[in-house]
């Protein structure tokens, strides 16, 4: 019994031993859990610092060229709207439009760039010669574009009169359009009230409409208004004309 009882014992001792070995063992693997995991965290630290201080670094020393890669396309995009204005200076509309691509791709919320355009494609459409047997649509496109160019224009700034008066005269003259230019020259006139050249172009819209009364009362507004003896004549000879039709003769 004694015997079996020391054996016993011993094991008992042993298995304590072991118990309190593996307690050790385990406290020692979790405490180096835990100075890693300290580690990892202050790397991951240091590296997030590192990056931002980094990327702060790397702004401040592209800041300066990005700024001038700005101003340089601002300046590219003013230079091709001069060279644009130039061109339709000297009657080279073909190759203002080109340019005048050029510049709207620099600065696409100038509306004057659309202006200058729809200026250019009427007069290249009016050049165009179309031919029964070579008809490539070349005339249409140029009005399409003169048109949507203008139109663009008025959107991006509905206080430009300049487009709504170049789109009317394009409605009123080249597609045959005179209603849809009625309004843009009531517009224009609300605001630059004296304008003849306007009151010429409206007073022929109201004509191809048969609307003779409106366009006498603009004939008679510019026989009044105008110094120019050349427009006042003119003015006359249309008021002739219009009381003809009027009176039925």
């Amino acid at each position: 019994m004694k015997i079996q009882k020391s054996a016993v014992i011993g094991i008992g001792i042993v298995v304590l031993i072991i118990l309190v070995l593996l307690g050790i063992y385990l406290f020692q693997q979790a405490k180096g859990r835990d100075d890693l995991a300290k580690r990892i965290y202050s790397q991951e630290s240091s590296s997030s610092v590192s990056t931002i201080d980094d990327l702060k670094a790397s702004i401040a020393k592209y800041e300066k060229k990005i700024e001038q890669h700005v101003n340089d396309a601002a300046k590219t995009g003013s230079y091709w709207k001069i060279l644009a204005v130039r061109l339709q200076d000297r009657g080279l509309h073909g190759e203002a439009l080109d340019a005048l691509q050029h510049a709207i791709y620099y600065t696409p919320l100038d509306a004057s760039l659309q202006y200058y355009t729809g200026v250019s494609a009427g007069i290249m459409a009016k050049s165009t010669q179309v031919f029964p047997d070579n008809d490539t649509g070349e005339k249409q496109r140029y009005y399409s574009l003169a048109e949507s160019a203008y139109l663009r224009a008025i959107e991006l700034d509905k206080h430009y009169l300049a487009p709504k008066y170049g789109l009317a005269v394009l409605y009123t003259f080249e597609l045959d359009r005179p209603a849809d230019a009625i309004p843009l020259l009531q517009d224009y006139l609300a605001i630059s009230q004296n304008d003849v050249d306007s009151m010429f172009v409206l007073a022929r819209a109201y004509f191809a409409l048969k609307q003779y009364q409106s366009a006498l009362d603009l004939y008679n507004r510019i026989i009044a208004f105008t110094s120019d003896a050349q427009r006042k004549n003119d003015a006359q000879n249309n008021r002739q004309i219009l009381m003809g039709l009027i009176n039925g003769k």
